[in-house]
């Protein structure tokens, strides 16, 4: 089978190395995986089954299907099942549920919970989450390796915006262009996002009015979409001289995604724009200046909201009105939403591994938005950007 690249044997075991350590730290005995994220992340792959980490023994790798690809792409030695019933019983006689158990609580759906606790016949579980999160925070040589490579595809994307933006386009065509470019560069095809009716696009092209719609998601600027069933992305609407066309689009390589936003106009750039602009661009700078290890992520929000409000444009950031969201800042890795959060009240020391989204956007309502987004690897000494791609307005 021919794939981008599968992860290798000793950053699999690393992992749940690391895991147990945590496990044991934390008072658990054994944890459950069943979503797919933390198994592609623990196994390498993910199929249709579960995997058992036991704190005293070795990983179980449980596949109901599909065995053979499986085989082909994870380290982990698999235990094919055909029935809830095969596990339970090479759980038992191999005696791994004892003590206390863990398992994704914050996105195993309360039947599936039920119901693996009646298989099992177990019922002392507490949340894997934490731990499965303290664990991704910070990311190994190899998985900085694959989120430079997604953010190689955004690269090519950002590139091609120059050709297929034209005035009397509709945001759909600039984002069809856009997503079969990145595909042609071997993007995944999606977004992972964790949590309950969290969802997203691999790409929004907003332009005016569509960039000042408060967005039912956690997002400064969702766009408006097509639909009210998904009431987010690029939409009908052509684009316009003068008002900045922005692109938010989601590199996605191997799993690992990327996230940056820049700012396309035709003609001459509206004028009510330039200070939001400047002063987005002053605030990625100042972070990059400031930012590295042991930088409370906290005093990164704060930077921010001060230069925001320094340029009168308090009222505007990160939002407006009931659009308005907490954070300009959000982690990176196998889904869009990981940790750290860059917000006003989460104290996270940065350290060396981590990867972050760093957004600063403005919402001019009944005008539009405008913003940049960078993705930023936190070393000892300074914040290194993913991409090289320029932060300038790109003038058509």
């Amino acid at each position: 089978m021919e794939h981008t690249e599968l992860t290798p044997k000793e950053e699999i075991f690393a992992r749940i190395d690391r895991l147990k350590e945590r496990m044991a730290a934390g008072g658990v005995d054994f944890c459950v995986i069943l979503q797919n994220v933390d198994m592609f992340y623990l196994t390498g792959t993910v199929q249709k089954g579960a995997l058992v980490i036991p704190l005293g023994g070795d990983p179980i790798f449980f596949v109901e299907k599909s065995v053979e690809r499986a085989l082909a792409e994870t380290p982990l030695a698999v235990t094919p099942i055909k029935s809830d019933r095969e596990m339970r019983d090479i759980l038992r006689r191999e005696n791994a549920l004892k003590g206390t158990g863990a398992m994704e609580l914050d996105v195993v759906p309360v039947s599936v919970f039920e119901r693996f606790k009646s298989i099992v016949g177990f019922d002392a579980f507490r949340s894997a989450t934490p731990l499965i999160k303290a664990l991704r925070e910070i990311k190994s040589p190899f998985e900085i390796d694959q989120i430079r490579k997604s953010g190689e595809i955004m690269r090519h994307v950002f590139a091609k915006a120059r050709d297929v933006i034209r005035e009397g386009a509709r945001e759909l065509d600039i984002d069809a262009e856009l997503v079969a470019e990145g595909r042609r560069h071997g993007h995944q095809g999606f977004l992972r996002m964790r949590g309950l009716n969290l969802e997203m696009t691999t790409i929004t092209v907003s332009n005016g009015s569509t960039g000042a719609l408060p967005s039912p998601s956690d997002v400064p600027v969702g766009g408006l979409g097509v639909t009210p069933a998904i009431p987010m992305g690029s939409s009908f609407k052509k684009v316009e001289k003068g008002i900045p066309i922005c692109i938010d689009y989601g590199g996605g390589y191997s799993g690992y995604v990327t996230d940056e936003t820049r700012v396309f106009v035709i003609g001459g750039l509206d004028e009510a724009f330039g200070r939001p602009y400047e002063t987005s661009k002053q605030i990625i700078e100042d972070a990059a200046a400031y930012g590295k290890e042991g930088v409370d992520a906290v005093e990164l929000f704060e930077r921010a909201a001060a230069l925001a409000r320094k340029a009168g444009l308090e009222a505007n950031f990160m939002g407006f009105g009931e659009g308005k969201v907490s954070f300009v800042g959000h982690g990176l890795g196998l889904e869009i939403n990981e940790l750290p959060v860059i917000t006003p009240k989460h104290h996270t020391t940065l350290r060396e591994g981590m990867v972050f989204a760093f957004e600063p956007k403005f919402v001019l309502p009944d005008k539009g938005s405008i913003g940049i987004e960078v993705d930023f690897i936190v070393r000892k000494d300074r914040l290194e950007r993913v991409t090289d791609i320029p932060l300038d307005i790109v003038y058509l």
